[in-house]
């Protein structure tokens, strides 16, 4: 391994086994890796001043070459539900967004991916600026941290869905090896698989892929519309992939880890959420082993779409279930704080002081 980079690299930028390797390498025993791992993943450490069971020599050379964080919280809001929703600064100045949700012993934390999105959905704030570039796996990772870090003492994530920022397979392979190492209970929280949810646009090839890898992480689709002619509408990126092409996909996936996919339908009022929409996604799904999570949206400011009457969403799902569709309709959260995807990092767009937007 190289001595020295030119910016200081974050910890959690390689596996332990190379951490072993370094301590070596430079006159410490092993398990001093251990240790710094330790105060990084579970200790809360965001500085190696306070890593006090680690010799003040190796935490001097650590800081000329290494920071415990890539990340930092830039900003942070707090909804009256207890949704707090981060925005996350990049060493190079990129932001993304996470979100804390607390119910009952769930805690659970929304990551991104990349920051911004090129899938183009026209209701969403995510995607505005397009695509800049995919986060590395210990960006993605330290999303969790940081989630983390604003819970009490003794409290941490339990579950992790991955329906923030970006397009989720279109970074799988980064995304795999944080997710990897989150599962870990040597490397990270040790949270089962069967408690981590990805959601997708719906890329078949990664799709599979992802089914091929033999993981058992839960399938989000976010489907949106149950015909070919709004799905393009709505999700320009069907117009190259195809409902048919996206169903058959999550079918394999299914057949493949034995995990239900569960379709996500963002409710637009007046124009996916009518009852022949409702009869149209009833057909596609009823044969299907699937479950619709139906999300009246979130509006956003610039983008000419509404949240759908409450009896429009009580008649849809109403028509699903009387079709033998599982479905449950999303409980709105942290709406009062800009929840849906984008909002929160559009909305600091240059606020580099915590303090300017911290209402926790």
């Amino acid at each position: 391994m190289a001595d020295r980079e030119l910016e200081p690299r974050p910890v959690l930028s390689i596996p332990p086994v190379e951490w072993r390797e370094w301590m070596r390498e430079h006159g410490h025993p092993a398990y001093r890796a251990e240790q710094l791992l330790e105060w990084v993943v579970h200790r809360r450490g965001t500085s190696f001043a306070e890593m006090d069971n680690i010799p003040l020599v190796l935490r001097r050379l650590l800081e000329t070459w290494w920071v415990p964080l890539a990340t930092r919280v830039a900003a942070r809001d707090l909804a009256p539900d207890g949704t707090l929703k981060l925005v996350i600064e990049c060493l190079d100045g990129r932001r993304v967004e996470c979100v804390l949700m607390a119910e009952e012993s769930r805690r659970t934390v929304c990551v991104s991916t990349q920051v911004g999105c090129g899938m183009g959905c026209v209701f969403c704030a995510s995607g505005l600026n397009g695509v800049e570039r995919n986060l590395a796996a210990h960006e993605i990772l330290e999303q969790v941290l940081h989630a983390r870090n604003a819970l009490p003492a003794g409290e941490t994530i339990t579950h992790v869905v991955v329906m923030g920022m970006g397009e989720s397979l279109a970074n799988l392979d980064n995304l795999i090896v944080a997710l990897d190492r989150l599962c870990s209970a040597e490397e990270g929280f040790g949270i089962s698989q069967r408690r981590i949810t990805i959601s997708t646009v719906g890329l078949p090839e990664k799709i599979l892929k992802l089914a091929a890898l033999d993981r058992r992480y839960h399938l989000a689709v976010s489907l949106h519309a149950p015909t070919e002619a709004l799905r393009d509408q709505l999700v320009p990126v069907n117009h190259k992939i195809g409902l048919t092409a996206v169903l058959e996909a999550a079918d394999a996936y299914f057949a493949q880890t034995g995990r239900q996919v569960t379709y996500e339908y963002v409710l637009l009022k007046g124009v996916n959420d009518r009852a022949g929409d409702a009869r149209a996604l009833a057909d596609l799904l009823t044969a299907r082993q699937a479950h619709v999570n139906l999300i009246p949206y979130n509006p956003v400011a610039g983008l000419p779409y509404d949240r759908p009457d409450p009896e429009s969403v009580t008649r849809f799902r109403e028509i699903l279930r009387h079709s033998g569709v599982s479905v449950t309709v999303r409980k709105t959260k942290g709406r009062s704080i800009d929840a849906a995807c984008g909002q929160l990092r559009r909305r600091t767009a240059g606020v580099l002081d915590p303090s300017l937007e911290s209402r926790s």
